[in-house]
């Protein structure tokens, strides 16, 4: 009984955590987006959950990066409101590399918010015919911030506070597969044992794995929908995704197409194995072999280990943890339903 009190508490406090601590001081945007080598740029900066006026202008630091050791830093600069300041740059004529254009990221560091950046945030297009100035990219490298330590979620560009789906999408994924393989466990003792209670099991496991696989696959269109715009855009995790539950869906048809529970049993506790053996290449070896939208390095939409701090998994694990035992709570609900059901039509 005590795991289940646990799970049901480790649920409540990744719903409570996970939607009521708040994400660290980030940039949104800047204006303009685009300059010209030799410019002289007049750049807005517009932060999310700042608080640019607790710190002087003059402890304040932005910078325009290309990398660790070439960037300008902003002079002039002027704090608007909380969320908005503003910084003067001057473009090297030459760019850092020969190319026609190059991004350069926006650092900014404040003495109370810490370090924020926005990465490709400015493009700066070649002029040949600028004028040579005296700026120059390595004067002024990013150095000496402030590192700012306390219990927030990291602010990230594009998802910005649909984060904490991180703690509910995720982990929902966790159970599944820990009760679809727990479920093909018993169907693989059924068929050793011929005990039907062990085929309960099975089908009681599959059906609360099929159910987080369903809340996974819609806490993720809502998630889609947010940050790409459609709640369903072709990704290929999506696809696979929705193929592998129309497999356990299928599961379920076959248990009920036969007159002759034994039998019914039988077969789809071997069609079970195979189901499981699906999952494997479906989810995890397939999508990789494709471009997708999902977080990861480009053709591998796993989820990895950059994309989460120490701080969200503080609250990610034990959503999984809890997530998982009530999934298995839930199975054995079932289990029992399905043992009175047994009886009253008179099998074991």
């Amino acid at each position: 009984m005590w795991w289940k009190t646990l799970s049901v508490l480790l649920v409540l406090y990744a719903l409570a955590v996970g939607m009521f601590v708040p994400l660290k001081p980030g940039i949104a945007y800047v204006s303009p987006e685009t300059a010209q080598s030799g410019d002289s740029l007049r750049l807005k900066i517009h932060g999310y959950n700042t608080y640019y006026t607790r710190g002087r202008a003059e402890e304040i630091r932005v910078w325009l990066q290309f990398d660790s050791a070439q960037a300008i830093m902003g002079k002039s600069l002027q704090v608007l409101n909380d969320t908005t300041l503003e910084a003067s740059f001057i473009i090297p004529a030459d760019l850092p590399r020969p190319r026609p254009s190059v991004m350069l990221n926006a650092i900014l560091d404040h003495p109370t918010d810490g370090v924020s950046l926005l990465p490709s945030a400015v493009e700066v297009v070649r002029d040949t015919a600028a004028e040579t100035t005296t700026a120059s990219w390595g004067q002024n490298p990013v150095q000496n911030l402030h590192i700012v330590k306390d219990f927030s979620f990291p602010y990230r560009n594009v998802i910005y506070e649909s984060i904490r789906n991180t703690f509910y999408h995720v982990p929902m994924w966790f159970a599944l597969m820990f009760l679809f393989a727990a479920s093909v466990v018993y169907s693989v003792m059924f068929l050793l044992s011929k005990k039907l209670d062990y085929d309960r099991r099975a089908s009681a496991l599959a059906e609360a794995g099929l159910l987080f696989g369903i809340m996974g696959l819609v806490t993720g269109m809502l998630w889609a929908n947010y940050t790409w715009g459609a709640p369903w855009s072709n990704d290929i995790k999506q696809l696979m995704t929705a193929v592998l539950l129309l497999i356990y869906l299928a599961y379920f048809i076959l248990r009920r197409s036969f007159d002759e529970p034994e039998k019914g049993a039988k077969l789809s506790a071997v069609y079970n194995i195979f189901a499981f053996a699906s999952l494997i290449p479906l989810l995890y070896i397939v999508p990789r072999m494709f471009a997708s939208l999902h977080p990861g390095s480009e053709g591998n939409p796993a989820f990895g280990s950059q994309d989460l701090d120490n701080t969200m998994r503080l609250v990610f694990y034990p959503a999984i943890l809890g997530f998982t035992g009530i999934g298995f709570w839930l199975a054995e609900l079932r289990t029992r339903a399905k043992r009175v059901e047994d009886r009253m039509i008179g099998l074991d």
